[in-house]
């Protein structure tokens, strides 16, 4: 059977519609990328109108804005100033937020108090104090070196021995351990890992599933690292060789007990299940005093926990400061969690800036997180940049978190011309390269060239950031998709990712 415009007259990529100019417009199978580039703005945009009102998106919301860097000329935009989620576009404004608020060099530092003088011995008659501040950093792969600094500054104030308490002290941080909007099922996964001002290893432990030496029996499970508190219920069985693996775990609301469930046929190979720690901060505690115990620090007590709403029975001013454990600069911070997207490192950062702006006029029962959200706002007016900002939170964890393409872009255009703008670009993704799309758009004009953060929930899918034309000129972008299920062959990703691969082949310039 014939195309129903097999006759139209045709120009390159293009045919005569009824008069009107419409570019020939094929879904691409999965994984492949725009070859045919525009070479004027007439055509780039006939391109990508041509890509947004294929059929597939009929049901879906799409929201775009392009600009250019150079001339300030809109490229092209399609419902610009829709409100829409951005997931972890989200995490632009978090980052943008933190560098203007605190700058690229600064640090937090978590202080160390204890309740008395180290008496000439060695001995503290008190408690030992850890006050949190949010610090994310960590998280090093070799779990002992997470305390080398807390080691090295309770040994320089000559402690040897603790009679009292391990006190880990989080009310710096006012809120609950979700984010605002989080769902209950947030919380069962490791996306969703508990808020905390004191924090190891991004609150997340691996639990390992290796299948059982016969059929029918349960798999073997491990859990590492050591002293999180989590109780573990195995649910799971090994099934037949050849058979499909499946495994998935459930963490009741509140619990420390987390289930297993699942198949795993007895040829497989093991499985990786990241889970939330419940109660990070317990687990900081056991595993500090279990890291100064084998240097030689006893500490006679127990790991005493200290978290809102509850108010420390001291005041730090009367406290003896031991020391302090300082992050690397924030440039690394939000390098750290725009490049892998990361929940709960942005949250920290977030509700960080919030503390660090709590003013004597604040309310008591204003939280961490309420103070962030209401200086980006400030901050947002400030710079001129759109109101149709509405967030919860700062990671885009919450469905709450709404956006526009234009105001993203305002965003992005703001940042360039920021007196932190080459620590804002350096911590975008870069395609084909690093972060979230380091598996995106290579062999394309887009590699090691478009600079951008993605945004991913169920149904929502977001690219912004920078691009450079083949013709070399700077353009910055926000594509934001909602409610899409793609068809079988296509991922929700490639249809951002072949706007971002035009722009990048674009041979036109804005100011034909």
């Amino acid at each position: 059977m014939k195309s129903w415009f097999c006759n139209a007259p045709r120009f390159g990529n293009f045919i005569l519609l009824g008069g009107t100019l419409a570019v020939l417009i094929s879904t691409p199978p999965a994984g492949a990328q725009p070859t045919n580039f525009a070479s004027s703005l007439s055509e780039l945009r006939a391109q990508l109108d041509a890509h947004l009102n294929q059929p597939r998106f009929s049901g879906a919301l799409w929201g775009v804005k392009i600009e250019s860097l150079a001339t300030g000329k809109t490229i092209y935009e399609h419902h610009a100033d829709r409100l829409m989620s951005p997931a972890s576009n989200s995490k632009l404004y978090a980052g943008a937020l933190a560098l203007e608020t605190l700058g690229g060099d600064y640090q937090l530092a978590t202080p160390i108090f204890a309740t008395a003088k180290v008496g000439k011995s060695g001995t503290l008659r008190g408690d030992l104090i850890v006050s949190g501040r949010g610090d994310p950093s960590w998280k090093a792969t070799n779990f002992c070196d997470n305390f080398l600094p807390f080691v090295a500054a309770i040994t320089n104030a000559g402690v040897r021995r603790v009679t009292g308490d391990l006190v880990v002290d989080t009310t710096f941080f006012r809120g609950p351990p979700g984010g605002g909007g989080w769902c209950v099922e947030d919380l069962e996964d490791s996306e969703g890992a508990e808020i905390s001002a004191l924090t190891l290893a991004d609150n997340t432990a691996q639990i390992r599933v290796a299948h059982g030496t016969n059929i029918s029996d349960v798999c073997l499970i491990s859990l590492s690292p050591p002293d999180t508190g989590i109780v573990l219920v195995n649910r799971t069985e090994t099934i037949p060789a050849g058979g499909k693996k499946h495994l998935e775990i459930r963490k009741p609301a509140g619990a420390k007990t987390i289930y297993i469930f699942g198949e795993m046929p007895v040829d497989g190979a093991d499985e990786i299940l990241d889970a939330p720690v419940p109660r990070p901060a317990a687990w900081f505690g056991a595993a500090l005093k279990t890291a100064l115990a084998q240097q030689g620090i006893s500490i006679k007590g127990k790991v005493r926990c200290l978290a809102w709403p509850e108010l420390p029975p001291w005041n730090e001013t009367n406290l003896v400061k031991l020391g302090e454990v300082k992050s690397p600069p924030l440039r690394e911070l939000v390098r750290a969690f725009l490049k892998p997207s990361q929940n709960l490192e942005t949250d920290l950062v977030f509700d960080h800036t919030g503390e660090f702006l709590r003013g004597t006029n604040s309310p008591a029962w204003a939280t961490s997180e309420e103070l962030a959200v209401a200086a980006l706002e400030k901050f947002l007016a400030t710079n001129g940049i759109p109101a149709d900002v509405h967030f919860d939170e700062g990671s885009g964890l919450s469905r709450n978190n709404l956006t526009s393409a234009s105001a993203t872009v305002a965003l992005l255009t703001m940042m360039t011309t920021n007196r932190w703008a080459k620590d804002f670009f350096d911590a975008l993704p870069v395609a084909g390269v690093d972060g979230t799309i380091r598996r995106r758009m290579k062999n394309t004009p887009a590699f090691q060239n478009v600079h951008a953060k993605t945004g991913t929930l169920r149904w929502v899918n977001a690219l912004s950031g920078y691009v450079t034309t083949a013709a070399g000129e700077r353009l910055v972008f926000s594509l934001m998709l909602n409610r899409y299920a793609p068809p079988p062959d296509r991922k929700r990703t490639d249809e951002l990712d072949d706007i971002a691969v035009l722009l990048a082949g674009f041979t036109g310039r804005s100011d034909e």
